[in-house]
Formats: C-alpha cells, structure tokens, sequence
C-alpha cells in the first residue's frame, strides 16, 4: 500500500501547486525579521487550522508546530518536518509582481520557499491521514538567521516537552543547483559558526603628529593580517577552516584625526569541535599579542553560534532512497561539504535528521545566489518540494515500523 502512495502525493501536490505558490507569494510580499515573525506566525497557523489540525503557536516567540497523528499506530513512531521563515535585513530589487512591501526586508534566503513547500506536505499528509503508520510533527521555526537561533529557543520553550520525534528533516533550496534536482550528504555537511568581535584601544590624536598618538588602525591592521596563519598555518589541511573578518570601523577618526579605538566583527567557522575550541585560543592569543607589542589593547568577545550540521547515516540514505524513487536516480546527486551554517544543528544534536537541499535555478536563466536582493525561486520547485517531503515522510513512517 506505501508505494501505491507515490503516484498518489505527486497528484495531490499537482492539484495544490497553485494554491501553495500563493502561499509563497504572500510570504514573500510580507517578509519579516527574526524574532518579528507575528504576522508569519498567525499565516502558518491559520493554514493548518483549515487542514483540520491544531497548531501551538508561540513556541520560542514566534514559533508554530502542529501533530499530525496517523490512521494507523497514532501513538507509535514519530518524524518531524522542519521549515525556517524569518526574513534577511535586505532591500528587494527581483522586480516581481509580489515583491516585499515591508521597506528593507526580503525573503532573500528562500524561507518562503522553504514554509509554503511544508505547508504543502502538511496538507498532503493530512489527505492521506488514515494511511499513516505513526505521526507525523510540523514545526515552523523562527530565527533561523539570528542568534541564539530558532532551534534552541523552540527547543527552550517545551517544543519537545510532550512528544519527541524519532526522527527530523529539513530542506533548503540551493540557487546553484537546477530546478527538479536533489543532493544530500552524510555525517558532516554544514560548519559551525562563531562571530567574532574586536575592540582596539590606542590613543588618539593629530594625523600629523602620529609618533605621539598609538594608532589602532595600524594595530588593526596588523591584527587582521597576522589571523591569516589560523587558517593557513595553523589548522590542517584536511581540515575545512574559515576565518572573515566582515567589518572594520574607527570610532571618531577623520583625514587627519587618529581615532583612540578601532572595532572589527568577523567570523570563524569549522567542523571538528576540539579544533573549534581551539580556533578561539589563537584568535585571542594573536589578537592580544599583536595590539600588546604594538603598545594597543585589544578586547575580543567570542559569540558561540551553530554547531556543525552532521546528518544522520541512515536517514540521509533514507532521503537518498525516496528522492531516487520519487524524482529518478538521475536527478539526485551526494553534494560537497559547505561552510554555511544552521541552527538545525541544535535540533541534530538530540535527534537523528537528515539537511538535505532541493534546485531552485530556472535552467538557462542569470544565476542569483542566497542572500542577494535579486535571488530569485523557480516556482515549480514548490510542487517538487512538497511532494518529496511528504512521500519521505511516508516512507520514513513505514520503513522504521517494519524495522520495529
């Protein structure tokens, strides 16, 4: 009986196709910040309420999950499906009929993509309720692209007080990779990632008379080209290491003013957590050492962010097996590590789960990447997207009840 559901979510999610790019649409046209998501929340909510579920909303702020229990083994095994909708800080330029209309804001990371595509499964799953074995569990997570991230406040905030899912997915769209295509990759995928935040003092004065003054440009300067060996000299080759430094700005410094203070925000990002840890001792070791000979003074405050995202085996090969029969082998591909980062990784911590990315580029048009105001969605990937995550959730539910 599971495979004969095959054919029958791809019509499902056929005949919605329409109806979940709406969805998106409305996303897209009223994006918000993380930590804002109000207006998100009671969209999701509301949607769910009219596929006859029950949703909490709240949850970490602006959070919403429902459960969706199965018409057989409602109270056995459990897999949850995750999407993020929070917004970027972005001005919008795409030219799109539906484009933001909140000034400044833009779905620019394709969450919109991401929360009307489970929509779209949540509504599939919920038609064929009476055929599944055990339950399935949404979750709508805000805050994704802010720290402390989601995930944790969600999780903080009693997601998993009263059920806890046997397994987790989650997709992202990835613009690099063509509309009708899938990839995953076990174990490590995605780096963790920590912000960084310098403070370097010197002593200000005439631009002209800099032999009595202590330039902390100078010192910053030096401090920016020395953390260059943290990466090339310092963490192995074999290991995927990156260090930026985003932003550097004096405070109070003009053509002939040297400023007393200099301050620098960056990055670090990696995959092994002993060399994570490490990372930080040479960035403050070299830091301070380097403003210290310089005779300056540097305060370093070390924000620790995402852990890595390290898929589950099993059920990236599940996510694998499914994509296969659902797309064909010929558009599922095994994709390389990236240096992104996620908070999903908090949810990896305590539940076996699967990253896995879906194709978005329309073949033969201008590439936009994540993160740009011109990123662009080919919309077919909606129809894609809410199809595979239900039949993997399907088969998940099966697969796992044969192995009980």
């Amino acid at each position: 009986m599971q495979d004969n559901l095959l054919d029958e979510i791809k019509a499902l999610a056929s005949a919605q196709r329409e109806e979940v790019v709406g969805w998106r649409r409305w996303l897209h046209r009223h994006p918000e910040l993380s930590q804002q998501e109000h207006g998100t929340m009671a969209f999701v909510a509301e949607r769910l309420r009219e596929m006859g579920l029950e949703p909490r909303t709240g949850i970490g702020g602006t959070g919403v999950a429902a459960v969706l229990r199965g018409g057989i083994d409602p109270e056995g095994y459990c897999v949850a499906l995750r999407a993020d909708y929070d917004a970027l800080p972005i001005e919008e330029c795409t030219g799109l009929d539906f484009a933001s209309e909140n000034p400044g804001v833009m779905h620019a990371c394709g969450h919109d993509m991401h929360t009307a595509s489970l929509l779209g499964a949540a509504r599939i799953l919920c038609q064929i309720k009476e055929q599944l074995r055990g339950t399935v569990m949404f979750i709508f997570e805000p805050s994704e692209e802010k720290y402390p991230g989601g995930a944790r406040m969600m999780m903080e905030d009693g997601l998993f007080d009263t059920l806890v899912p046997n397994e987790i997915y989650a997709f992202h769209c990835l613009p690099e990779m063509d509309f009708g295509r899938v990839g995953m990759k076990k174990g490590r995928y995605m780096a963790s990632t920590d912000e960084l935040y310098w403070t370097v003092k010197g002593r200000g004065g005439h631009g002209a008379t800099p032999h009595l003054s202590v330039d902390p440009i100078v010192v910053a300067s030096h401090i920016v080209i020395a953390l260059q060996q943290v990466v090339s000299r310092n963490a192995a080759p074999m290991m995927p290491t990156v260090l930026t430094i985003g932003k550097i700005e004096d405070v109070g410094g003009r053509t002939n003013i040297i400023p007393d203070v200099v301050k620098m925000e960056g990055i670090i990002r990696s995959f092994d957590p002993e060399w994570r840890l490490r990372t930080h001792e040479l960035i403050r070791k070299i830091s301070c050492g380097v403003a210290e000979a310089m005779g300056a003074e540097c305060d370093l405050f070390i924000d620790e962010g995402y852990p890595p995202v390290i898929n589950d085996d099993d059920c990236t090969q599940q996510v694998h097996d499914n994509a296969c029969q659902y797309l064909g082998e010929e558009n599922v591909e095994w994709i390389d590590l990236r240096m992104t980062a996620e908070d999903f990784a908090f949810f990896q911590q305590r539940i076996p789960s699967c990253y896995f990315r879906i194709g978005i580029h329309e073949p033969g048009t201008p590439f936009s990447n994540l993160h740009r105001a011109n990123l662009l969605v080919d919309e077919r990937s909606l129809e894609l997207a809410s199809g595979l995550v239900a039949y993997n959730a399907v088969r998940a539910l099966a697969l796992r009840i044969k192995q009980l």
